[in-house]
């Protein structure tokens, strides 16, 4: 009994669909989705990684198809029939990529949005600040005070007006510099080189480069945001997962770019809230450290040193940007 074609089609096309659906789900390629935003980022992957899948498939099946079936056989030599074109099929693989393509355009336009979108107009509109045209070493001494960071103040690029109006529960600033991050808690005035945010609350950050533009990248939490100098950039995410994570710089910086990461721990709200106080005792003792010295000939690089490790900053670092 011949089955026709007909139906062996249908069977490959079921065939090859349960696999791109299975390999899509299923890749292994990411890893733990640790904020809210990621599972909206792991869908728009999935989604794509199951497309490429089945066209991988049936491209790769119709040449293997073809290289058998029209192999030259021994003792021919005759050139193949001609084939003038086919239009129906011409037009069917012209508009099934393009109804793919728009579709993961819509698609990958939502979930964008979703996550927080962006304003067109900002980063035309958005002017330079004063404090980007210091010197890194300045800068860095700016990072330390207390009312810089929070006083930063520019109209801002990377949000959305749908996401500006969600009100979050915690906001933090971020001063990325040569070659480390800083954050500053305005609430507290806590400044720390490691994050620190509870499981399960939206967290803001408002971000400023000192010297170079830097990317602010936590690959857990699916997002990714330039870091710009002169200019304030924000993101926005909801951390789902206590943990510690790597916070790496995603834009080459300089010559000690790849060693510009820090730690984001993830923690329950008691412990976020020991942590905090533990820093405010601790800031409380560095001040009165800082009267005690205050008439003493000691060099800001010797003043700085002890706190370095403690903000995740390398004395080679130190000594770069002073000089």
């Amino acid at each position: 009994m011949k089955i026709p074609s007909s139906i062996w089609t249908l069977l490959i096309g079921i065939v090859l669909t349960l696999a791109s659906l299975w390999y899509g789900q299923n890749h292994g390629l990411l890893p733990i989705a640790a904020s809210d935003e990621a599972g909206l980022i792991d869908g728009l992957f999935n989604a794509m990684m199951t497309i490429s899948t089945g066209i991988f498939l049936v491209v790769e099946g119709v040449l293997i198809y073809c290289a058998f079936k029209y192999r030259r056989r021994a003792g021919d030599n005759e050139d193949g029939p001609p084939i003038e074109g086919n239009v129906p099929l011409e037009i069917l693989w012209t508009a099934i990529p393009a109804v793919i393509v728009l579709g993961i355009s819509i698609y990958s336009f939502e979930v964008y949005n979703d996550i927080g979108g962006f304003d067109p107009h900002a980063a035309h509109q958005a002017p330079m600040m004063q404090e980007s045209m210091s010197m890194p070493g300045s800068a860095f001494a700016a990072t330390l005070s207390n009312d810089t960071p929070s006083g930063m103040v520019a109209p801002t690029i990377g949000a959305s007006p749908d996401k500006a109006e969600k009100s979050p529960d915690l906001e933090i600033d971020v001063s990325a510099l040569q070659y480390a991050w800083i954050f500053t808690y305005p609430d507290t005035e806590v400044t720390t080189g490691e994050l620190h945010i509870p499981v399960g609350h939206t967290v803001k950050m408002n971000m400023t480069a000192n010297d170079v533009i830097h990317a602010f990248w936590i690959p857990e939490f699916r997002l990714k945001q330039d870091v710009i100098p002169g200019r304030q950039t924000e993101i926005s995410f909801t951390p789902r997962k206590m943990g510690e994570y790597t916070l790496i710089c995603a834009e080459l910086c300089g010559p000690y770019h790849g060693a510009m990461r820090t730690q984001v721990v993830v923690e329950s709200q008691e412990a976020f809230d020991n942590w905090m106080q533990e820093q405010l005792i601790a800031s409380h003792e560095t001040l009165n450290q800082a009267v005690a010295v205050n008439s003493s000939n000691l060099s800001p690089d010797e003043f700085l040193a002890p706190y370095t490790q403690q903000m995740g900053i390398h004395s080679e670092m130190l000594h770069q940007i002073h000089n």
